[in-house]
């Protein structure tokens, strides 16, 4: 029986990761998957698997959720922060369920398979929808966000997660399974131009930009990136300096701002971003915030006294639009010692890892990503999360294997 788990264990997780895009679709199935992980784990997991954990980090993240708990606890806000809280749960369950397998052949797999299917997904219900209105061009498939499988910052993001790990799998040598690898990595860039996801661009040009600092003649890989930047920023400053400088020059309030007529400089974000720190300021404890659900519910009340344009309050307040940034969003809701023990969890990854570039381009891509998301919000986040620590809290042979026949 024992043997038997054991040969399945890896399939489930890999399943499990293939089909999160698809939770709208087939939502009892991860659950089911879940159901066989939580089951076969007692039987399988051995002592010497749990010293795969860094231990560090691990106890940094407990003593994290240790603190959210008690201080929702001590001031009366348990119940609904759980609603939060219990995502970021998943991202650590999903690693101590890990530990029984071996390798993440099938983990990185599985996240390739889930963008391609989530690409083939999206493009056959952008067919139907075009056979259903007669339009075809760019902009109509860039407007058309509910053909997309999932939200286009997560297809995005997952696309993101693919191209890395599907760059980390090739070889230095020929290898038949390189052509593969290349033909994921063009897919999915082809696709994050198709859906023009800006974040998803950000990230892959800095995980471009990181490149360059690990492998042979870093210097002059540097100095070109740095020239390249430079004439890149030049020219796209020339070209938009009008309004560059009508951005920058802002004077607007946050009244004055309107979503529908495009007068919010930098998008929606920068008017939730505003809000947010104006919270802030507005904050008694610091040290211990004031709660998840607190937090949206002054956001709400900003959005409510702030806005006068109506249509615009309007999208804000039914949208429910929340810091939109997952370090502000720990810095309100669980102050400055909250905010502080999950950049210490990340520090101390970053610190570890920080000769690898495969692990340091995960941890900068969901540091971006936290950026302009608050991925511990969305049950998708929490996975993609999940999956990230999970290559990064196994403390095992991946990142100790010779780089001889990786990619430099």
């Amino acid at each position: 029986m024992k043997i038997l788990l054991a040969s399945i264990y890896p399939y489930a997780f890999m399943l499990l990761y293939l089909t999160i895009p698809f939770d709208d679709y087939i939502r009892a199935f991860p659950n089911l998957l879940l159901g066989i992980l939580l089951i076969a784990f007692p039987i399988i997991v051995t002592k010497e698997d749990f010293k795969k954990l860094l231990l560090k980090p691990v106890l940094l993240f407990l003593l994290f959720f240790a603190f959210l708990l008690i201080s929702a606890f001590l001031f009366g806000r348990f119940e609904d922060d759980f609603v939060v809280v219990r995502k970021m749960l998943i991202p650590l369950g999903l690693v101590i369920l890990y530990l029984p397998v071996q390798d993440f052949k099938k983990l990185n797999k599985a996240i390739i398979f889930s963008s391609i299917a989530a690409i083939i997904f999206s493009v056959i219900k952008f067919v139907v929808l075009v056979n259903k209105t007669g339009t075809f061009n760019l902009n109509f498939f860039q407007d058309s966000i509910d053909v997309l499988l999932i939200d286009r910052l997560y297809i995005g993001f997952l696309c993101v997660l693919s191209i890395l790990v599907s760059y980390q799998s090739l070889k230095k040598e020929y290898h038949p399974n390189n052509r593969y690898y290349l033909a994921s990595i063009l897919l999915n860039g082809l696709f994050i131009l198709l859906i023009m996801s800006k974040v998803s661009m950000a990230i892959i040009f800095a995980i471009v930009l990181l490149r360059q600092f690990y492998g042979k003649q870093k210097k002059i890989r540097l100095l070109i990136s740095l020239v390249v930047i430079l004439l890149i920023s030049g020219i796209t400053y020339k070209s938009y300096k009008p309004y560059f400088e009508k951005v920058i020059n802002s004077e607007h309030s946050i009244s004055e701002l309107n979503y529908n007529d495009g007068t919010i400089p930098w998008g929606y974000r920068s008017l939730v971003w505003k809000s947010s720190i104006s919270i802030i300021k507005e904050i008694e404890n610091k040290w211990n915030g004031i709660g998840f659900k607190e937090t949206n519910n002054r956001l709400k009340a900003s959005y409510e006294n702030d806005i006068n344009d109506a249509a615009t309050k309007e999208i804000f307040l039914s949208k429910k639009f929340n810091t939109h940034n997952q370090f502000l969003d720990f810095y309100i809701s669980s102050g400055i010692i909250g905010f502080l023990l999950f950049i210490c969890v990340l520090g101390v990854l970053f610190f570890h890892y920080r000769k690898h570039f495969f692990a340091t381009a995960l941890l900068m891509s969901i540091i971006l990503l936290g950026l302009v998301e608050n991925f511990f919000h969305r049950q998708i986040g929490a996975y993609y999360f999940g999956f990230i620590l999970v290559i990064l809290l196994m403390n095992n042979t991946f990142f100790k294997e010779s780089e001889k026949d990786k990619i430099t």
